[in-house]
């Protein structure tokens, strides 16, 4: 093989890895965006919500 040849597949190999990897910072991004409040539509602010309801009914519950 040749110079060439060697340069053709390192220049393969590093944009299979170099998509590789901007696809998993593309995951994480939207995953970690979950996890931020946003006004009412994200993960967190669901989470919120639902931990209120449940110190309401400890509340209520505490009351009897």
């Amino acid at each position: 093989m040749q110079l060439k040849d060697y340069l053709t597949i390192a220049v393969a190999v590093l944009t299979i890895f170099g998509g590789f990897l901007g696809a998993i910072k593309w995951i994480v991004k939207h995953y970690l965006n979950e996890l931020k409040p946003n006004g009412g539509s994200s993960i967190k602010d669901s989470m919120v919500r639902m931990e209120q309801r449940i110190d309401d009914l400890y509340k209520l519950i505490a009351e009897r």
